[in-house]
């Protein structure tokens, strides 16, 4: 795909927000820092129904956030540095619930995280222009894909 500006990026993101399986997946989002992930991720959860501020959770690791019906986390692995902090901070417990997780930086985490079910992969072309892949990981994360094909 290619986005070649914001509001292509909101037009994937409510896209993606209106799959009914999104409510329980694991999605990754990899890419160099300003290539549009956190962007993304703001889209998202404002299609999602999210309301008030959205922040990154650069520092904190992860944000949980609540729509209708529904929890999110999302995650920050790009400081992530230390393998305790998973089992200390309980996302070990939130991977094992239901609700959507989102994940930037992932390989930080590399070896902790369970197998996405969707990883986007945003390239930035230029200050304006994205070219985005995305790949299923699961049998989930392939009947997500074909709901954004359809």
């Amino acid at each position: 795909m290619r986005w070649h500006g914001e509001d292509d990026t909101a037009r994937f993101a409510a896209r993606l927000a209106a799959l009914p399986g999104l409510a329980n997946a694991f999605v990754t989002l990899h890419g160099d820092l300003g290539a549009g992930k956190t962007t993304l991720v703001r889209h998202l959860l404002r299609a999602l129904g999210v309301q008030g501020r959205i922040k990154s959770p650069t520092y904190a690791v992860v944000e949980p956030h609540e729509a209708p019906g529904l929890a999110i986390w999302h995650f920050d692995f790009y400081r992530f540095s230390d393998p305790r902090e998973w089992e200390d901070a309980g996302f070990r417990d939130i991977f094992a619930s239901p609700g959507l997780k989102l994940a930037e930086w992932p390989e930080q985490a590399a070896g902790l995280l369970p197998p996405a079910d969707l990883a986007l992969h945003i390239e930035a072309l230029d200050d304006t222009e994205r070219r985005a892949t995305l790949r299923a990981g699961t049998a989930h994360g392939h009947t997500l894909l074909q709901g954004l094909n359809a």
